[in-house]
């Protein structure tokens, strides 16, 4: 089964909050989330707004760009089957001639 959006967002925040050493409450108070709040978003259990998303991702002084680089592979690792891409064109017609 593929991960829920909220999931991927919530390990990729606690990652670099973890990785910045900044804890929970820090970045609540930048981002003006409660830490309830945050701490829900980061285990997957919260849907947060897109103005969430964007107030917490710039506490941890980045940007929506490396939010969206840093969940891409995360989605797609575990999806192999939605990047296959067909080997070209597919005609599901058969032969067509056209008058001139």
């Amino acid at each position: 089964m593929d991960p829920l959006w909220r999931s991927v967002l919530g390990m990729f925040l606690r990652r670099h909050r973890l990785a910045q050493g900044l804890t929970l409450a820090q970045v609540a108070r930048v981002s003006g989330v409660s830490t309830q709040y945050l701490s829900e978003i980061e285990r997957g259990v919260k849907d947060p707004s897109s103005e969430i998303i964007a107030a917490v991702v710039g506490a941890l002084g980045l940007n929506l760009v490396d939010l969206t680089e840093g969940t891409t592979g995360v989605l797609l690792d575990s999806a192999p089957a939605a990047r296959a891409v067909p080997g070209g064109p597919v005609c599901l017609a058969g032969p067509v001639t056209l008058a001139v």
